[in-house]
């Protein structure tokens, strides 16, 4: 009678957490799951749906849009992820030393983490503008004849969202490094001294290698996070990306809520997961030959 208690009391506890699971997670999946092989009009009501099977994911073959979007987001993965990583690596290398305001300069880094994205591509929109600081100081200080237009350009578009992008995501990687350099034994630093390790042998040798978890964790999460980015990319072009700095999500957002194709939007979806899916269990896999635990 007890156990059957105790049972029940572990099942009371666990209920709300496995009810936001089937309510958020699992039924969103399995609807988009099924969406993907019909076409629907959101404003047709339910009775609209139309089954089409593979239909949608034989026309994502051959979609411009979608593939220049597929295009755009490994652009943003390339450009942001190895960077920010590295800046972080350095800065919590050198951070984790004696530094003046270490405390201060911590927190600087990491504000830009926490602080709402729209607001922070407002930031930068406003510098990125014709007449914003950076084309004042390419004209007053380079002297150049003609400044870019960052904004009305599709493709220089780009630059101000992996701005964005590698500024916002370095904080938390920093703080992430930091916990993990602190946790390496301080005796593996004396035993390289006395072998006559430098500085940077004892980087190579001891610190990257004992870090390394850390790095494929922050190479995981930040990969998965630069497939979804979203709100730099629409505050940047006013909601009117186009094929020049799109993104797979834009691309979904737009096809579901401006085309109102559900179906087809849903489609777009279930390939954006199976990459993330695919680029995760790859990185699970190469964790046996470079990961050190």
């Amino acid at each position: 009678m007890r156990k059957r208690k105790e049972n029940l009391t572990g099942y009371v506890f666990v209920a709300p957490a496995l009810i936001v699971f089937l309510v958020f997670v699992a039924f969103p999946f399995f609807f988009s799951l099924f969406l993907s092989l019909t076409e629907w009009n959101f404003l047709s009501g339910w009775g609209g749906i139309q089954w089409k099977g593979l239909e949608n994911f034989a026309k994502l073959a051959g979609d411009q849009n979608f593939r220049q979007a597929v295009v755009n987001t490994v652009i943003y993965t390339v450009a942001t992820v190895p960077v920010s990583i590295l800046i972080a690596l350095v800065l919590a290398y050198v951070l984790n030393g004696k530094v003046y305001l270490k405390k201060t300069l911590r927190l600087a880094f990491f504000i830009p983490y926490i602080s709402n994205m729209v607001a922070l591509a407002a930031v930068f929109k406003f510098m990125f503008r014709d007449d914003g600081i950076i084309n004042n100081v390419l004209l007053n200080v380079f002297h150049l004849q003609e400044v870019p237009r960052w904004l009305s350009n599709s493709e220089l578009n780009k630059i101000p969202i992996i701005l964005i992008l590698i500024w916002t995501a370095v904080g938390y990687e920093l703080i992430v490094y930091m916990a993990a350099l602190q946790n390496v034994p301080k005796e593996l630093y004396e035993a390289g001294k006395l072998d006559g390790a430098t500085g940077f042998k004892q980087f190579v040798h001891i610190t990257f290698p004992m870090i390394s978890p850390t790095t494929f964790y922050l190479v995981v999460v930040r990969m998965i996070a630069a497939f979804k980015v979203f709100s730099a990319i629409n505050i940047i072009t006013l909601g009117t990306a186009t094929r020049g700095n799109t993104s797979l999500v834009v691309e979904i957002y737009q096809d579901a809520f401006q085309s109102y194709k559900f179906g087809y939007a849903s489609a777009e979806a279930v390939v954006l997961f199976a990459i993330i899916l695919a680029i995760t269990l790859f990185n699970f896999w190469g964790q046996k030959k470079w990961v050190h635990y």
